[in-house]
């Protein structure tokens, strides 16, 4: 049970933390960068980034349903909280997978073809989801550590 606790914590402190360090320390320190320098920036760290992303969306996936299934008597034997924290992962991964093949992919697009105006374009389309998933996986940390006390 505790190395399936241990990689559950880990990847989501890995991708929720990924996301706060993303959206609240790079990208206010990237604004003054010029914008093709900015967007080639962002191309690098997305691409390692969701390298980490996918890994911690299987890491998830395994360990929270290895626990359940494993060591909590499956979904009936969960409490309020884990259910929450399952709704709010697949919606989290809903939006990561929404991210990964349709604007990340538009940006790479636009970034190789030099049209720098559409690829900002779809940056922030890009900081919207992150945004949206950021709150998710706070509130979902909050669950976690606070649920089994409800």
């Amino acid at each position: 049970m505790i190395t399936l606790l241990a990689l559950h914590v880990v990847s989501a402190v890995v991708w929720v933390g990924g996301m706060a360090f993303a959206y609240l320390v790079l990208r206010p320190s990237v604004g003054p960068l010029d914008t093709a320098t900015r967007l080639a920036l962002w191309r690098r760290v997305f691409n390692l980034f969701f390298r980490w992303v996918w890994a911690s969306i299987v890491g998830l996936l395994v360990s929270g349903y290895g626990m359940i299934l494993v060591y909590l008597g499956g979904l009936r034997g969960v409490g309020v909280h884990v259910h929450a924290m399952q709704v709010i992962g697949i919606i989290m991964m809903s939006l990561f997978i929404y991210l990964f093949v349709s604007p990340w992919r538009q940006f790479q697009a636009a970034i190789d073809k030099g049209a720098v105006p559409e690829a900002s374009a779809v940056l922030e389309r890009i900081r919207l989801v992150v945004a949206t998933n950021l709150v998710l996986g706070l509130v979902v940390v909050v669950v976690g550590a606070t649920g089994r006390y409800w």
